[in-house]
């Protein structure tokens, strides 16, 4: 995987053809921004998402099924579960 700064993409956008994967960094703050995919991988991305998305609302059915379910977002979830090991 090839590693290029925000500046060098202002630079050379041409850059963005030549690999499939990219990280791209923020040299000033030594942090990741986030990644550039090829237009191939779109399938793939669209069915993990589709994936995430299914294991969520399969989630909260779950929850619907054993307690009161109005308002319960994954979200929600998540903070309770947080708040009791803080």
């Amino acid at each position: 995987m090839q590693t290029v700064s925000v500046s060098q993409i202002q630079r050379n956008l041409h850059q963005l053809n030549e690999f499939d994967i990219i990280e791209i960094i923020d040299k000033k703050r030594n942090q990741t921004k986030g990644y550039f995919l090829d237009s191939s991988y779109k399938p793939l991305i669209d069915e993990i998402i589709h994936q995430k998305e299914q294991q969520d609302s399969n989630l909260l059915k779950i929850v619907g099924i054993v307690g009161d379910s109005q308002g319960t977002t994954r979200d929600s979830l998540r903070d309770e579960r947080l708040a009791r090991y803080a």
